[in-house]
């Protein structure tokens, strides 16, 4: 294993800024992981962690493919973690909306810049991502549709579900977008949670990686194998929306099946107590996210559905 430093900033009143990396192996570009690009990401930190610890043990038993090297960046942003905010703390701008980034620009523009220099030479990338609501998640693969994308690839991960998603003009400053068009294979990857760890979806993730390495002949072994992953459009997950706003109860867990018409979650209201609205889903299938603040708010997606039978919403509904 070899420490580098891929990016810094000097700072005037702290010690420098830095992106550290993890290298293992030796010659082609062949893997590079991402993990927390915000300050809230601590999952996605821990599992990048996790996945050094597992990669410098395969190195040292002689695993690793000759010829090869994997890179795994823990933190781009490990400021905005010290302090506690979800991005950057000086203007609050977020670092996956900067790439590929401009190197005579805003701060946050000049480390999606220099990460991005460094992180495009490799010729698949994984980044472990979160989402723009607070809430857990069914682990899954989620791939933006480029035309670029590689769908046979995504299933050498083994995870259950592949999430395939058009990207909106917002996306197409985000590492996964210019990864994939700057030829990177690209797979963004969702663990249950973000703000907390989950030490059995990060195993889970982890091994899902060393699968995708395996299958990909960046490291030595034989794949176990697993059930074919369900290719998921978007707006195939039905939005579970409250009429109103106030404190959040859930019934059902994340991953869990329910049937028609089963209660999934019930809205009170913060100052009296009143049950307010149930929830309840329209059809059957499995709770594939669910919304995980105290609160929320009117005609926001609470939980989103994963019918048993593909549904009729169009891509403009699920949001």
């Amino acid at each position: 294993m070899r420490e580098r430093v891929i990016y810094s900033i000097p700072s005037l009143y702290r010690d420098s800024f830095r992106v550290k990396a993890y290298l293992f192996g030796q010659g082609e570009k062949a893997l590079c992981i991402v993990g927390s690009m915000r300050g809230n990401e601590y999952q996605q930190l821990y599992i990048a962690s996790q996945m050094v610890q597992r990669l410098k043990a395969l190195e040292e038993q002689g695993q690793l493919t000759d010829g090869v090297e994997i890179m795994v960046v823990p933190s781009v942003n490990p400021s905005s973690m010290n302090v506690g905010k979800r991005f950057w703390a000086t203007d609050n701008t977020d670092i996956n909306r900067m790439f590929p980034g401009y190197d005579l620009g805003e701060t946050t523009q000049r480390i999606a810049a220099g990460v991005f220099q460094v992180v495009s030479q490799y010729r698949s990338g994984i980044q472990l991502a979160s989402y723009y609501m607070p809430g857990t998640f069914s682990p899954h693969v989620r791939m933006m549709r480029t035309g670029f994308e590689n769908l046979d690839k995504a299933r050498d991960f083994g995870l259950p579900y592949i999430v395939l998603r058009t990207p909106r003009p917002y996306d197409t400053t985000t590492l996964n977008y210019n990864w994939q068009i700057w030829e990177t294979d690209a797979y963004s990857l969702y663990s249950t949670t973000t703000d907390r760890i989950d030490v059995a979806s990060a195993g889970l993730l982890v091994r899902s990686m060393e699968r995708f390495m395996v299958k990909n002949g960046i490291l030595r072994g034989t794949a176990e194998d697993c059930a074919p992953a369900r290719l998921i459009e978007r707006w195939t997950l039905f939005p579970l929306r409250p009429e109103v706003s106030g404190l959040y109860r859930s019934l059902v867990d994340t991953g869990s099946h329910v049937e028609a018409g089963q209660p999934c979650a019930q809205i009170y209201d913060p100052c009296t107590g009143t049950l307010l609205e149930t929830l309840h889903a329209p059809k059957s299938g499995i709770i594939f996210f669910q919304h995980d603040a105290p609160l929320v708010y009117a005609y926001t997606a609470a939980l989103k559905l994963l019918p048993d039978e593909a549904g009729s919403l169009s891509e403009a509904d699920v949001d």
